[in-house]
């Protein structure tokens, strides 16, 4: 049984410490508030990331850290750096490998699949704040400080996910209401699935090959935002869904008063064009192959299906 320290608990640090802790390891869950999942073989943990020296403390000995965490997506630039670096320099000092769980961001506009091998070219605040998160371990990686791996997930989907389409789409359709959204309706999508994402990020931290790179989870559909709202639909037996393209302006009108919102135009690359990521070296080396679309429909209709 090794220590394994995971630093976030929102829907993917949960699962990977269930994950973990059902294998039979210790996980040491860390979060400001010290909540996470109730099992015998987690420990949860109240303690500020940022702070290096605490961290430090709570990772000595362990296997693994996981990088997990994830600021209010109106606050990365700020917030992001200074929590990314003492995770980095916690691995660093306690000899613990480490494990970032990231998205696409960092690539910029992409033609064509996404693949792990794409250099960093972000056109975006966010993703130059998480391309730099990357360059930064790995050159830590490359100069022999540290091992480092990173797991890079789409837009999510699942019970408890947070993405665009939850907040967006997937909401609106299980309560019967009318879907408004900026990107292309009908563009294929690639999307993550939150118990997916946690199983990558297991494998590649057991995995002997998958330091030093990055790694895609493995889709779990990469149906069109209207093709998987009208799946969702059904699967919780809701009316069949109206969806309406919400333009740019709109989208800005929104986020004059909603700073979360006022986020996204920048990011609308990712959603007016097909977004198709390639993992397929992720199942070849890893062993990794996605959840079926249906049942992780079912797991969202449930979670909002009414208490009788």
């Amino acid at each position: 049984m090794s220590l394994h320290v995971i630093v976030g608990a929102g829907a993917t640090g949960s699962a990977a410490a269930r994950l973990l802790a059902d294998s039979g390891e210790q996980v040491r869950l860390v979060t400001r508030r010290g909540i996470g999942p109730v099992h015998p073989r987690i420990e949860c943990v109240a303690a500020d990331a940022t702070d290096t020296a605490r961290l430090v403390e709570l990772a000595t000995g362990a296997a693994v850290l996981f990088n997990c965490a994830m600021p209010p997506y109106d606050r990365w630039p700020a917030e992001f750096p200074p929590l990314a670096s003492a995770l980095l320099a916690t691995a660093e000092r306690t000899g613990s490998d480490y494990a970032m769980l990231g998205n696409t961001y960092g690539y910029g506009p992409v033609d064509g699949h996404v693949t792990e091998g794409l250099p960093m070219a972000p056109t975006s605040r966010k993703g130059t704040v998480r391309s730099q998160m990357w360059l930064d371990a790995r050159a830590a990686h490359t100069a022999g400080r540290v091992r480092v791996t990173e797991v890079r997930a789409n837009d999510y989907v699942g019970a408890g996910a947070y993405s665009p389409f939850t907040l967006m789409v997937g909401a609106q359709v299980l309560a019967g209401a009318p879907v408004s959204y900026p990107g292309d309706l009908d563009a294929p999508h690639s999307w993550s699935y939150t118990g997916d994402v946690a199983r990558t990020l297991v494998a590649a931290a057991r995995h002997d090959e998958s330091w030093g790179r990055a790694w895609h989870v493995p889709s779990v559909s990469e149906a069109s935002v209207r093709e998987l709202a009208t799946r969702l639909a059904e699967a919780a037996d809701a009316p069949t869904p109206q969806l309406h393209h919400m333009t740019l302006q709109e989208l800005q009108d929104i986020g004059r008063t909603d700073s979360v919102m006022a986020e996204f135009p920048e990011m609308l690359y990712l959603y007016d064009r097909p977004n198709i990521l390639d993992a397929s070296s992720t199942a070849k080396t890893l062993d990794v192959t996605p959840s079926l679309l249906g049942d992780v429909l079912a797991e969202m209709a449930a979670e909002h299906a009414p208490v009788r």
